[in-house]
This record gives structure tokens, C-alpha cells and sequence, in this order.
């Protein structure tokens, strides 16, 4: 199968969206991935993949620490953050700090996972990386309601078909 025919059958596959930060002591880097997966929760561990070609990828695969930030419709401008290249993902102090571990996180996420890595798996031009999830954040706007809540469903941010798109009640497909 040609890369082209690979990416093409993925590419009608829809995904959810993480920004993913890291510092191996070298300054921080974030990346935006899509191919963030929970694996067990006893014990917590998720993997994720990152391409050789990130200019993220040699300080996230060097790291012994990582977040994950699982983001909504409301955070695109973090998603396109982490996806473009050449900028300063950091240069807007205020959006982000360090968490007393050293780890640096983006406030505007509904939710961030910390995790150190466990062990990382050459796969053609990209390494996959096992985390052992260790703390979590979950803010209001990301918490899932209960029958009793009236609170908003969470609206998640999802990639598919090179596109950014919102999942949210009016996505719903009865059963």
C-alpha cells in the first residue's frame, strides 16, 4: 500500500484532538496529535505517536514526562498552536505555566493528563510512546454530565477529513 492510499483511508477516519507539551530541560515544545488512546485503567496508561518530522519529536521522545491536554471545540487556537510550525508555541506567557513538577501546561484546556513515559517503540517514522498516567485536571467545561446534571455536554474537538470539526448533541446519532 502507497503512503498516499494509507493516508487517504485514514483520512475518513475521525480522531480526537490532544495538544501535547513536554521539557527534557531544553526548553518546552508542544504538538498537536490525534492519535492519543487510552490502553488500560488498571494501572492508567494511554500511548500516543509522534512524527520524526515534528520539530517536537526529539525533546517529547527525550522527555520522561509528558501532558496530554484532551481539547474541545473551544480550544482550536490551541490545536492550531501546536500544529503550526515555525512559531514560539510559548511566547504567550499568561496562556501557560509550569506545574510544580516542571511540566508545562496550557489553562485553557478542560482537561490534562501528566504522565511518564514508560517506553517508547520505533515505528517507521514515528516513535509510539507508552505513558503511565500519574495526575489529571479535569475543569468543570470538561467534566461529563450525569442523568441528574444539567450541566453542557463537553463538545470535543475531532479532526477528519483534514478538517476540524465539533462533536456535540447535535452530532448524535440515535440508537
Amino acid at each position: 500500500m502507497s503512503s498516499g492510499d494509507f493516508k487517504a483511508a485514514f483520512r475518513n477516519h475521525a480522531a480526537g484532538v490532544s495538544l501535547i507539551t513536554a521539557d527534557d530541560g531544553s526548553g518546552p515544545v508542544a504538538l498537536t496529535a490525534t492519535s492519543v488512546i487510552s490502553v488500560s485503567a488498571e494501572p492508567p496508561l494511554f500511548v500516543f505517536s509522534v512524527s520524526a518530522q515534528s520539530s517536537s519529536s526529539a525533546t517529547i521522545t527525550a522527555s520522561d514526562t509528558v501532558v496530554v491536554h484532551l481539547l474541545e471545540a473551544d480550544q482550536l487556537e490551541l490545536a492550531q498552536l501546536g500544529a503550526t510550525s515555525g512559531i514560539d508555541r510559548f511566547a504567550q506567557t499568561p496562556e501557560w505555566s509550569r506545574l510544580v513538577t516542571g511540566e508545562p501546561v496550557f489553562h485553557a484546556a478542560p482537561v490534562w493528563i501528566r504522565g511518564r513515559i514508560i517506553s517508547r517503540m520505533d515505528a517507521g517514522t514515528s516513535t509510539v510512546i507508552a505513558v503511565h498516567a500519574l495526575q489529571s485536571n479535569v475543569s468543570e467545561s470538561g467534566r461529563v454530565p450525569t442523568d441528574a446534571d444539567d450541566a453542557p455536554e463537553a463538545e470535543p474537538l475531532v479532526y477528519h477529513n483534514r478538517t476540524w470539526h465539533r462533536l456535540g448533541s447535535h452530532s448524535r446519532i440515535p440508537a
